[in-house]
């Protein structure tokens, strides 16, 4: 069998299962969108679009080396220092992307002698960084601390790092914080929070470890991409100064990947400051959410995200296109993207949608779920 063969062969099966994705341009000013990740509607904010256009003039548009090298610029500077203070973090490391930071800060603490433990429902991205760390790793039940605790006493002695979001991208469930972090403290394991979905949302915002009370906590690592809420491009590691001169020197998607472009990070830096003086805006995502959600008769989720469930992979592609030819657009959730298996649409709530509007959106997304569930869109 030829390679090319081999590719067409794994096309075929895509499409047999109903999983194929394309990269489409969808995106236009007659639509409504309620399904990218632009939370609070700042990636068109004029203050953020300035300071990209601002940085660039000022940097140019790439920082034109590693950070390292020469790649280190001082737009990098004033972003991680507004990243500290939405989070009350004492240091920040800014990487390329949420991506890179979850890869780096995995890679950089595991290694030999470690263990790696991760919630079930984890984010891909952390489930590389530990294949990629080439140490121990293995699964707990989703948000069960009395599941890690018993983990946790069973590998006493061990060196254990363990991985969870903070607002899951799927369920749209919150992680029991306070109760993860009291049982890795009780068995010195360090706790990684990925809020990539939890900034500019939870907490008035600051996300939910801060709304936790435990922003500056010892032994928590938090990491964020800046592309949702903070709509630029980018990502962060928050913690200990130590934590961060520890990655500087050991973290690779930093050491050996060139310094986040100039654009982003005056983008994001503003994004950050904006969120923090403006705790109304994660409020709006709640009220459309919950608007949302109870249009679409399900139980509102913790963050932005809202999943309706489908019957099938094939029937939430269906209703995901029907959906764009009536002028909303939803994401799609299907295997094996998805952690239960059940196929789903994913419409998110943003803080800059008019209320009358989500509202209308929600009701033509309920109409056309209903509508695929019994058969009556036509195929």
């Amino acid at each position: 069998m030829t390679w090319d063969d081999w590719l067409a062969e794994r096309a075929a099966l895509r499409r047999q299962r109903g999983t194929e994705r394309a990269d489409r341009v969808l995106r236009d000013d007659a639509v409504i969108d309620l399904a990218s990740n632009d939370y609070l509607g700042l990636s068109h904010n004029p203050r953020v679009i300035a300071a990209a256009i601002d940085a660039t003039d000022r940097f140019g548009a790439s920082a034109g080396a590693s950070r390292l090298v020469t790649g280190t610029l001082p737009v990098h500077r004033e972003l991680e220092s507004s990243l500290r203070a939405l989070t009350d973090q004492p240091a920040a490391l800014a990487l390329s992307s949420g991506y890179a930071a979850n890869l780096g800060v995995v890679t950089a603490l595991a290694g030999r002698g470690a263990h790696i433990v991760l919630d079930e429902h984890a984010h891909a991205s952390l489930h590389d960084a530990a294949r990629m760390s080439r140490t121990p790793y293995e699964l707990v039940g989703h948000n069960d601390p009395a599941a890690l605790d018993a983990r946790l006493r069973a590998l006493d002695g061990v060196r254990v790092l363990v991985a969870v979001e903070s607002i899951y991208s799927v369920l749209g469930d919150a992680a029991p914080l306070t109760d993860l972090y009291d049982v890795c403290r009780r068995h010195g394991a360090l706790l990684v929070v990925d809020e990539a979905h939890g900034i500019g949302v939870a907490g008035d915002g600051r996300g939910l470890v801060h709304a936790s009370g435990l922003a500056g906590a010892p032994d928590l690592v938090v990491t964020a991409t800046l592309s949702k809420s903070l709509g630029a491009q980018g990502g962060v590691v928050l913690g200990t100064d130590r934590l961060r001169d520890h990655l500087v020197n050991a973290a690779r998607t930093f050491i050996f990947d060139t310094g986040l472009a100039p654009a982003a990070a005056g983008a994001a830096a503003t994004a950050a400051n904006i969120v923090a003086s403006s705790p109304h805006l994660a409020a709006a995502v709640h009220e459309r959410a919950a608007a949302i959600a109870a249009r679409c008769r399900i139980a509102p989720s913790a963050g932005a995200v809202q999943s309706l469930p489908m019957p099938s992979p094939s029937t939430a592609v269906q209703a995901r296109d029907a959906l764009r030819a009536q002028g909303v657009l939803v994401g799609c959730f299907r295997p094996p993207s998805v952690p239960d298996g059940i196929s789903r649409l994913r419409i998110t709530a943003r803080a800059d949608l008019a209320l009358p509007d989500a509202v209308g959106a929600a009701d033509r997304i309920r109409a056309v779920s209903d509508a695929v569930a019994h058969e009556e869109l036509p195929a």
